[in-house]
């Protein structure tokens, strides 16, 4: 979908962005040659990390919006088109609770035909499955990054709390179970 002059355009930058990316990663790996310090120093080392991630990011965003033009203009023609045909099949303005249903049933089951035709058809669902397959490398990226600035502040990963969070839920339900033994036993003890 994209023009050879924009592609050779977003290389360029690429390239470009990589190559300053690769200088400063240089510069930081020096102690001599980088002043800062602790968590700025780490984030300084990894900076290429995240500057290759965020290239990544443009690319698949690029793309993203791409898919979403393309389903939204979907979704346009097909309401254009289902329109034309409830202002062909009921012209008339409806003047009385009759014709007011009538032309509610009308648009209801025309609507409904011509989304769900959109919907079944083979276009529609491979444009839908690259815009959610984009959406989820732009999550990808975006959770890549956070982990790397995580760590360079010496802060634990999604991951890691995810972990803790697990194992605090099993202590608790450990602990619910032991809190109903003692309870059961209690009151066995007091009958």
């Amino acid at each position: 979908m994209q023009s050879d002059s924009s592609k050779n355009t977003g290389d360029y930058y690429k390239h470009l962005s990589l190559f300053w990316t690769d200088i400063m990663h240089l510069m930081s790996s020096k102690p001599q040659a980088l002043a800062s310090t602790g968590p700025m120093r780490a984030f300084t080392s990894n900076s290429k990390k995240v500057t290759t991630e965020l290239i990544e990011i443009n690319e698949d965003l690029m793309g993203f919006n791409e898919y979403l033009t393309e389903y939204y203009r979907q979704l346009s023609d097909a309401w254009k088109d289902a329109q034309k045909k409830v202002n062909l099949k009921a012209p008339e303005v409806p003047h009385d609770v009759e014709q007011i249903d009538s032309f509610k049933r009308i648009w209801i089951d025309i609507f409904d035909n011509d989304f769900t035709e959109l919907f079944d058809s083979k276009k529609f669902g491979e444009n839908y499955g690259k815009l959610v397959s984009k959406e989820l490398e732009l999550t990808k990226h975006w959770n890549n990054i956070t982990n790397v600035v995580l760590q360079s502040v010496n802060l634990p990963s999604k991951e890691e709390i995810d972990e803790v969070y697990k194992e605090l839920h099993s202590l608790k339900k450990r602990i619910g179970k032991l809190e109903l033994e003692l309870k059961k036993k209690e009151a066995r003890n007091n009958a």
